[in-house]
């Protein structure tokens, strides 16, 4: 295993037309391989625009199989660059059956391993439920390429169960595949506030769990194809914080960018050494998380 691990992720703007996406896509892929990156992170279903603003079933025929389309091009790209990437995938499993699907292609280009979201949102123009069946893989890490990803998706980043059964299964890394936004009519205040606790609770991961989060999210605004909503303003922001929550990379909040940032393997090993939170875990004591509510 090297020392160090350079990482990367991709902040883009997405549109109805996949093969402009994808350009978008793979020409950040190579613009962070030239930077020295040898795993790089999409957004979440960066192949389209956000489609769960509204419930349409005509949506569903954008769905495939995983391995399908995306995952063959990118298998192709992660064979020529020679890296390992995590991409997003609106899964068709079977009829009537769908995932919102995180996958990783190896160095090799090679499917090595997906992650089918488990939390599902179901809130205003986050109508996922309608799309979505919550992953039944459990919160498994992904090797890759020597590098155990804890990978998840976008909704699954405010849960610290998630997080935490990753890095208790041996993930080096967390990756949060993300589409999230304004809503236009919000203030700046509300706005501020939103954007705050987004970082503080992914930073809160790093922090407890003693690892490294990246985190990419799409960027610009959206309109609700039905036209009944505001549309989202994703507010890009995507970043890569190290074990103690310091951050490594910002990326902004309304344009693409590619974020590269070299992670000390060793890091987590230090840190937990002094913030030993896994040693002082009262496990004998938590059976009220397997609870809905504690009543």
């Amino acid at each position: 295993m090297t020392k160090t691990l350079t990482i990367g992720l991709v902040q883009h703007a997405c549109t109805e037309d996949r093969a402009t996406n994808l350009a978008a896509s793979t020409a950040g892929i190579r613009d962070a391989v030239a930077q020295g990156a040898k795993v790089v992170v999409l957004p979440e279903l960066h192949t389209g625009v956000y489609f769960c603003q509204s419930e349409d079933l005509r949506r569903f025929d954008q769905a495939e199989a995983v391995p399908g389309p995306t995952t063959q091009m990118l298998g192709v790209l992660a064979k020529e660059l020679e890296i390992t990437i995590v991409g997003s995938v609106f899964e068709r499993r079977a009829a009537g059956l769908y995932h919102n699907t995180a996958v990783v292609l190896d160095a090799s280009g090679n499917l090595v391993g997906r992650y089918r979201k488990m939390h599902i949102p179901d809130d205003p123009g986050y109508y996922e439920k309608f799309y979505f069946t919550p992953g039944d893989q459990a919160f498994a890490p992904i090797d890759a390429d020597g590098s155990r990803l804890g990978v998840l998706v976008c909704w699954d980043q405010w849960y610290p169960e998630a997080a935490r059964i990753m890095a208790l299964h041996g993930a080096e890394l967390l990756l949060y595949p993300t589409a999230i936004g304004w809503d236009p009519r919000d203030d700046e205040s509300e706005r501020a506030r939103q954007h705050d606790a987004w970082c503080t609770i992914q930073r809160a991961h790093a922090i407890a769990n003693g690892v490294p989060v990246i985190v990419c999210n799409r960027t610009g605004h959206e309109p609700d194809p039905s036209g009944a909503g505001p549309g989202i303003d994703f507010w890009g922001s995507s970043f890569i914080v190290g074990p103690q929550g310091e951050m490594l990379a910002e990326a902004p909040t309304n344009e693409p960018a590619v974020l590269v940032a070299e992670i000390d393997r060793s890091r987590s090993e230090q840190v937990r050494r002094i913030w030993p939170f896994f040693r002082d875990r009262r496990i004998d004591a938590y059976g009220d998380l397997a609870k809905r509510y504690g009543e």
